[in-house]
């Protein structure tokens, strides 16, 4: 077997979801964990799958089964409606409503602006990427218009994996052209001629929605040869991911569009120089972009004046079913935990808070004795906690410590790349010894330690990183449950 073919072979083995359908599968995410009590036949379903489905994008109403076409409420508690004014009103998925609406004319104020003058507009915003690391947009973007290279690409990470996240889910099916505007204007900004939208698999309808949208774009003139009767040549395309959270780190992403095995690239050099085959590459996910053209329009002093500290402008927040007003909303950095929980949210539909997760598996769980935090990145680390994604799930008394954590280190088990042995290895074990300890085993608290140790110290990426502040995040706020699940 040459070595090409072997690269493929052991690519397509690496996903979960490669040749498999996901009709009558339920989601195991967190956020449906939160709420098996809800439906625990359809919970029990989901331990069934074969392989295991993360999550389905319809934390809102869960547990999930692919399929499902629950209503979801959408609300704008923000001072500007950066990301959802479409959607409050319906959605834009028709050219027409969307620029009857505004829609096409930062991209075309864009157009008509210096590169530059478009970057720095953006680094005037202070917006930061909202896929979870919270990195200066402005910072990217300049880094691949700064290099010089035969072919420049744009790539929108659209895995929105982490469980209890659905924004990026929402803003697809149901504004399609905020994004593409948004690709267009990151385009000339940086020279990029080529753009690619990764998508999940388990977004069937929002692959639907993207091509349509994309084949009125192209009519309309907003993609292909002279944008809009520009210079700038630019087209976009979709990929379909086939299932690996993983993924959703950039490089994992970049080797997964080459056809390799999806694992975690060593840096330097950055993709921004040495990207997708080799090239500069811009990687955005879904939320940065479509923030972009409401900046470009508004500018970007308007969208810094939004927020707190180094967290500028507004963030959009999934709450879960176990929220009395479950949905999608956009606030202020700078609005405090209790707020989004109680007067969003709404507070519980049964018991007391136990904890809430913000921003995926692989950040800590916030006690209610934390919940005047700020919603910041700076705010939320302090206390072990993270903007990430925004999936906000909350859990209510009904589930143990000890079951929260089992549940997060199946997940980093199942999603583990396997190229770093603290991740691999260690991610797996504690899966069992928490599983093991529900049925009555304790494991040795030096070997927790030992374990964690290792994952946040020799980690090669965030997700066995992520997996260990996760666990320090545990160990500060409920030490005493968790001394229980030790010998």
């Amino acid at each position: 077997m040459n070595p090409l073919e072997l690269s493929r072979r052991s690519s397509a083995s690496f996903y979960h979801l490669t040749d498999v359908s996901l009709e009558g599968c339920v989601c195991q995410g967190l956020a449906c964990f939160a709420a098996r009590a809800d439906n625990p036949q359809r919970w029990q379903q989901a331990r069934a799958n074969a392989p295991a489905v993360y999550c389905l994008g319809q934390c809102h109403h869960a547990p999930a089964a692919f399929a499902d076409d629950a209503d979801v409420a959408i609300g704008v508690h923000s001072s500007a409606a950066v990301l959802l004014g479409n959607l409050v009103q319906g959605g834009a998925r028709d050219i027409a409503i969307y620029r009857e609406r505004g829609g096409g004319k930062a991209m075309r104020l864009a157009l008509a602006t210096y590169p530059g003058k478009v970057i720095a507009e953006l680094e005037a915003s202070g917006l930061r990427g909202r896929g979870g690391a919270g990195f200066p947009a402005s910072t990217k973007w300049r880094a691949v218009a700064s290099a010089t290279a035969p072919q420049k690409y744009l790539v929108v990470n659209a895995d929105e994996g982490d469980p209890g996240s659905f924004s990026d889910r929402l803003l697809l099916e149901n504004d399609p052209f905020r994004l593409i505007e948004a690709c267009v204007i990151a385009a000339h900004a940086t020279g990029a001629s080529h753009g690619i939208i990764y998508l999940r698999k388990e977004y069937p309808a929002a692959r639907s929605v993207l091509e349509n949208a994309m084949a009125q774009a192209r009519e309309a003139g907003w993609l292909g040869q002279g944008v809009l009767g520009s210079t700038l040549d630019f087209d976009l395309g979709i990929h379909i991911g086939q299932g690996s959270y993983v993924c959703g780190e950039e490089t994992s992403l970049l080797n997964s569009l080459e056809g390799r095995r999806p694992e975690v690239r060593l840096r330097p050099p950055q993709i921004t120089e040495h990207g997708l085959h080799g090239q500069p590459t811009l990687v955005n996910n879904v939320e940065t972009l479509c923030s972009v053209p409401w900046i470009i329009e508004n500018g970007g002093e308007r969208y810094a004046a939004i927020g707190i500290g180094k967290s500028r402008g507004t963030k959009l927040l999934s709450l879960n079913s176990l929220f009395n007003r479950p949905g999608l909303y956009e606030v202020d950095f700078g609005i405090s935990l209790r707020d989004i929980i109680e007067e969003i949210g709404g507070g519980l539909r049964w018991g007391q808070l136990k904890g809430v997760m913000i921003g995926g598996p692989l950040a800590g769980l916030v006690p209610p004795a934390l919940l005047d935090t700020a919603l910041g990145y700076e705010e939320l680390q302090t206390i072990g906690a993270a903007v990430g994604h925004g999936g906000v799930i909350a859990f209510a008394d009904d589930t143990a410590i000890a079951e929260i954590v089992a549940e997060v280190f199946r997940f980093g088990a199942q999603e583990s790349c396997g190229k770093c042995t603290p991740c691999h290895l260690g991610s797996p074990e504690l899966a069992t010894s928490f599983n093991a300890l529900l049925a009555g085993e304790k494991m040795p608290a030096s070997r927790w330690h030992d374990l964690i140790d290792a994952l946040e110290a020799t980690s090669l990426c965030g997700h066995g990183r992520g997996l260990a502040e996760f666990a320090r995040a545990i160990e500060r706020h409920y030490p005493e449950e968790l001394a229980q699940c030790f010998a």
